[in-house]
């Protein structure tokens, strides 16, 4: 048996991996809006726009799929993606 098709085979989904994921994307949304709030540029903008999206539909899942452990981590995340979302719109004034 091919090795790769092993683990794909065996890999166990703990969520770990989804709310990890979640964390990614909602810094990466922050670091483009953080960045573009300097800039003004306004397909910079459109682009943070889209992290910011994709970050909130990752949480979606999440908060879906959620265990009741990662509440705080969960509003915590929510949190942070109004603020960006905040100051994005802020930026475009």
């Amino acid at each position: 048996m091919d090795n790769q098709q092993y683990n794909n085979n065996t890999e166990l989904h703990t969520g770990y991996n989804d709310l990890s994921q979640v964390q990614v994307s909602i810094q990466s949304a922050e670091k483009m809006v953080g960045s573009v709030t300097m800039s003004l540029d306004p397909e910079a903008m459109d682009h943070a726009e889209r992290a910011i999206s994709n970050a909130r539909s990752l949480l979606n899942e999440a908060k879906s799929a959620g265990t009741g452990l990662d509440t705080d981590f969960l509003q915590n995340c929510e949190l942070s993606l109004t603020q960006c979302e905040h100051q994005l719109s802020e930026a475009r004034k």
